[in-house]
C-alpha cells in the first residue's frame, strides 16, 4: 500500500485536512475494486475514494439507469449523502476506497470540514448534470457534458485535456437522453471540427480550441 495519497487527490483541501486524510490512509487497509465492480455502500458509513474513478447511478422500475455523477480521489460516497434507493457506485477504473464510520467523521472537526468541501464539489457536479436537460439541442448537451467530464475527470496533455475514463457511446447517450447512433455522429463531427481527438488508448482528448 502506498505511504501517501496521490498528490492530486486532495488538491482542494487545506494542508491540515490533507495531512489528516494521509494519516488515515496510512493507518488503514484500503479496499480495492476492479473496473466494473459494484462498491457496497453500507448505511452509516462514509466511503472515500483514494484512487480511481467511481460512477454513481440510480435505477428506475423499468430497468433504466440515471447518472448521478462521478467521484474521483478524495471524494466521498455512501448512504449518508443521499436519500435515493437504490444508490449505486460502480468502479470505472481500478479503485481503492477508505471506509469510515459516520460516528468517526462526526467526531473529527477537521475531517468533517475536509469532506464537506468534497460534498460541495459533488453538489456542483450534480447541478451541472441537471443543467444539461435545459439545452434543447442534443449537440449542445453533448458538448457541455464532455466539457464537464474534462473538468471532473480530465488530465492535461499537449494541446488539450484527456478524459481519464473510457465511456461508451451508449453511456454518453444515456446521460443526455439520446441514441448511441446520434452520439457517434456528433463525436465524428467534433473530430472533424478539431475539437476532440482520440488517443491510442481510445480516450477522448478535448482540444484547447473553440469548436463553434
Amino acid at each position: 500500500m502506498p505511504e501517501t495519497m496521490p498528490s492530486h487527490s486532495a488538491a482542494s483541501l487545506t494542508t491540515r485536512e490533507r495531512q489528516l486524510l494521509e494519516d488515515l490512509y496510512r493507518g488503514r487497509n484500503l479496499t480495492p475494486y476492479t473496473c466494473g465492480q459494484r462498491i457496497p455502500l453500507p448505511p452509516e458509513e462514509w466511503v472515500i475514494v483514494c484512487r480511481g474513478v467511481v460512477q454513481l447511478t440510480t435505477s428506475y422500475p423499468n430497468g433504466s439507469e440515471a447518472l448521478l455523477g462521478f467521484a474521483g480521489p478524495s471524494m466521498p460516497l455512501g448512504s449518508p449523502l443521499t436519500m435515493l434507493d437504490p444508490y449505486q457506485a460502480t468502479a470505472l477504473t481500478a479503485v481503492d476506497v477508505l471506509r469510515l464510520s459516520a460516528a468517526e467523521v462526526e467526531t473529527s472537526e477537521a475531517l468533517s470540514q475536509g469532506l464537506l468541501k468534497q460534498v460541495m464539489r459533488r453538489l456542483r457536479q450534480t447541478e451541472a448534470l441537471l443543467a444539461l436537460a435545459g439545452r434543447r439541442r442534443v449537440e449542445d448537451r453533448l458538448r457541455q457534458l464532455l466539457s464537464l467530464l474534462a473538468v471532473e475527470l480530465g488530465s492535461p496533455v499537449a494541446g488539450g485535456v484527456r478524459i481519464q475514463v473510457r465511456l461508451t457511446h451508449q453511456d454518453l447517450a444515456n446521460v443526455i437522453g439520446t441514441t448511441r447512433v446520434t452520439i457517434t455522429r456528433l463525436l465524428n463531427r467534433f473530430r472533424q471540427q478539431g475539437w476532440i481527438t482520440v488517443d491510442r488508448h481510445r480516450h477522448l482528448v478535448l482540444k484547447l480550441v473553440d469548436a463553434a
